[in-house]
């Protein structure tokens, strides 16, 4: 996996982030989410060094990145401190600009880079979500049982760190077969490298800070950009599941690209094969709607 790149433990100033870089133009931020690591861009990257600069990282208390301390509002784990460290990442590797992409908690992650950071994102892609203040206030008793870890790892601590650390191959295997997706999209080795990031009990808590901040800051934050006017002004990619959940859930509303032109000037997208761990089923397809949207039409190369 990953063959030509080279891995790297950044520096942030707040925690130390671990990437694997390769390629060369335009800077392409790739996020990964839960209960993935960088690994799950091991099909797409590769696919996409010819022509641009790939950074993929572990965001801040998951794979290999560290796990700094959490505060009782879990501020620490917030998409914004976790937006701050990619910024500041991608300031380190030296690109001024950049394009990101992000899938499940690594797409929150991304629209916050894109809200808080406007000045440095260029292009968003968001890969089977809707916002975080949406998600909540539409939360139903589907939300509760089919995508669990919003209300499980938001509990109180010890209760999902002590589940996460004892049953690590249990939620690894519920999540990659329980929301759509074919098991043999992840092989042995993949599903071993994200069990055993939840085996550690430092990530653990990170993870689960992760998700207590979604259930209150992360909502609060998206709230008052709403209230302020505040809205994403780059042009904006949205890919997701074309038989999962959210096309369903949402589709009274008008469906995702309705859900996101509420935040964004500029929206295009749409379904995907495969359910929600689409780029690791489809890789090849999932490289493609992302190279077509990054690469700029006018030949100016961000960055």
């Amino acid at each position: 996996m990953f063959g030509g790149f080279e891995s790297a433990e950044v520096d942030t100033g707040a925690t130390r982030i671990f990437i694997r870089t390769a390629g060369s133009g335009p800077a392409l931020l790739l996020l990964h989410g839960f209960p993935e690591t960088h690994l799950m861009w091991r099909d797409v990257a590769p696919k996409l060094v010819d022509r641009f600069s790939v950074v993929c990282a572990d965001l801040r208390g998951y794979g290999k990145s560290s796990c700094p301390p959490s505060d009782p509002d879990h501020a620490p784990y917030a998409k914004r401190a976790m937006a701050a460290d990619l910024a500041a990442l991608m300031t380190k590797l030296g690109f001024a600009r950049f394009m990101v992409a992000g899938h499940d908690r690594g797409g929150r992650v991304a629209y916050r880079l894109a809200l808080d950071h406007p000045d440095r994102v260029e292009k968003l892609a968001v890969l089977d979500i809707v916002p975080t203040a949406d998600v909540w206030d539409r939360a139903d008793a589907r939300l509760a049982l089919g995508y669990w870890p919003w209300s499980l790892l938001a509990q109180a601590e010890p209760l999902p760190e002590t589940i996460m650390t004892a049953a690590a191959d249990a939620i690894v295997d519920n999540a990659l077969a329980g929301w759509g997706s074919s098991p043999a999209a992840f092989p042995a080795e993949v599903r071993q490298a994200y069990a055993e990031v939840f085996r550690d009990p430092a990530h653990a808590h990170a993870i689960c800070e992760e998700y207590r901040a979604a259930a209150t800051l992360d909502r609060e934050n998206d709230h008052a950009d709403r209230i302020a006017g505040r809205r994403i002004g780059c042009p904006m990619l949205a890919l997701w599941s074309g038989h999962g959940a959210l096309a369903e859930w949402y589709a009274g509303e008008g469906g995702l690209l309705a859900l996101w032109r509420e935040w964004a000037d500029d929206v295009s997208g749409g379904p995907m094969p495969g359910g929600h761990f689409f780029p690791e089923e489809a890789p090849a397809e999932t490289a493609a709607r992302l190279g077509d949207f990054f690469l700029p039409a006018t030949g100016r190369r961000p960055g």
